[in-house]
């Protein structure tokens, strides 16, 4: 049996670009934006990292914010996705937030997301700054719904607030990261974790345990 090729554009001799040159350029822009910040990547370092000419980079994008902007997205993205997977995994609304507050972390290199909210070009930029605002408020809202479903379930005291519960959960990780890098060392942000882990343990009633 002949597999049919999926009918597409045709392309003029000499037009196609090298395969892989967006994905490469949104991917080296997000590792600069995490090790440098916003300030810190230039275009050339963009197309360094990425091995393309400046000709592909403005082929794809108008500039470096709108390039930036692709790359603050799809980190976001993926940092929803990775906590998504550990707030529905199996267990205990206890269980599932201390899989995501256990989860493994380059701490030292601090929050992909966070670390833009260092640089004022971003957060004085309401176009650069929206994935910042929607990830964050996604995760908060995220952890409240997991925690007020453990409420539901008879896991959690009926006294808890889900939506400071939350917001407590987001402010130590971000407030980890800081004290780690500033002391260069994981400790901090381990120790600011089993804090916030130990407060939430109390919230368990006995009948979950």
């Amino acid at each position: 049996m002949t597999t049919q090729k999926r009918p597409g554009r045709q392309e003029r001799p000499g037009t196609r670009e090298r395969p892989g040159t967006r994905e490469r350029l949104v991917r080296s822009t997000q590792e600069l934006l995490w090790e440098r910040g916003y300030v810190g990547t230039s275009p050339k370092a963009i197309l360094e990292r990425a091995d393309v000419g400046q000709g592909s980079m403005y082929h794809h994008f108008t500039g470096k914010s709108d390039l930036a902007l692709a790359a603050i997205r799809r980190t976001a993205q993926d940092m929803t996705e990775t906590a998504e997977e550990c707030l529905t995994a199996p267990g205990t609304a206890y269980e599932r937030i201390a899989a995501y507050l256990l989860r493994e972390r380059q701490v030292l290199r601090g929050c992909p997301i966070g670390r833009m909210t260092q640089d004022r070009d971003v957060v004085h930029s309401p176009v650069l700054r929206e994935p910042l605002d929607e990830m964050f408020g996604w995760l908060r809202g995220r952890i409240a719904e997991v925690l007020a479903e453990g409420q539901r379930r008879g896991e959690l005291a009926a006294g808890l607030d889900p939506v400071a519960g939350a917001a407590t959960v987001a402010a130590v990780v971000q407030g980890g990261y800081v004290l780690a890098r500033a002391a260069d060392d994981t400790a901090p942000f381990d120790a600011a974790v089993q804090g916030v882990l130990a407060l939430l343990a109390a919230q368990v009633t006995p009948t979950a345990d």
